[in-house]
């Protein structure tokens, strides 16, 4: 991973919460996260606001995919701040549960994406995702995004049940 040479304040955190979440450990992946924290996957437009919100975002990619966080070893990950990490891993994992209205297919997937992370007193307030989801649904099987699926998807990560 290229980082700046001398560490910054929050990269522990950054990694304890890396361990839980990889590990699907919700209280240590919690404990980790702001409570005014919000979470952004671009792709799919869902917002998830507050530690609710985070913890739907968490269920759902652990539901449907079982996945883990890797490094990507043509990837970069840099500080820009004190406070602004980004960085270029991928997800690797299987298609088990249901994802934007499509069934699990059992599929493998890797999809790499970009990820900006905020601290704010030493916790992560928040995080935004951008990949191409095209790209996931392709290896999933699925050549088309269902958009009152998509749209349900972005309700429930508001917390708006539908």
């Amino acid at each position: 991973m290229n980082q700046s040479v001398s560490p910054r304040p929050n990269q522990p955190m950054l990694f304890r919460h890396l361990g839980a979440e990889n590990a699907h450990d919700m209280a240590g992946t919690l404990a980790t996260i702001h409570p005014d924290c919000v979470f952004r996957d671009m792709a799919t437009g869902q917002v998830f606001p507050g530690l609710a919100g985070a913890e739907r975002h968490y269920r759902q990619w652990w539901t449907a995919f079982g996945n883990v966080v890797e490094r990507n070893p043509q990837g970069v990950a840099h500080w820009l701040d004190d406070e602004t990490y980004i960085a270029e891993p991928r997800y690797a994992g299987r298609h088990v549960g249901e994802f934007l209205g499509l069934a699990a297919t059992g599929r493998s997937f890797v999809l790499p994406f970009t990820v900006f992370v905020k601290f704010r007193d030493g916790l992560f307030v928040e995080e935004r995702f951008y990949y191409d989801l095209a790209t996931l649904m392709r290896q999933l099987g699925e050549t088309r995004i269902d958009p009152q699926a998509l749209q349900r998807a972005q309700d429930w990560a508001a917390g708006r049940e539908s």
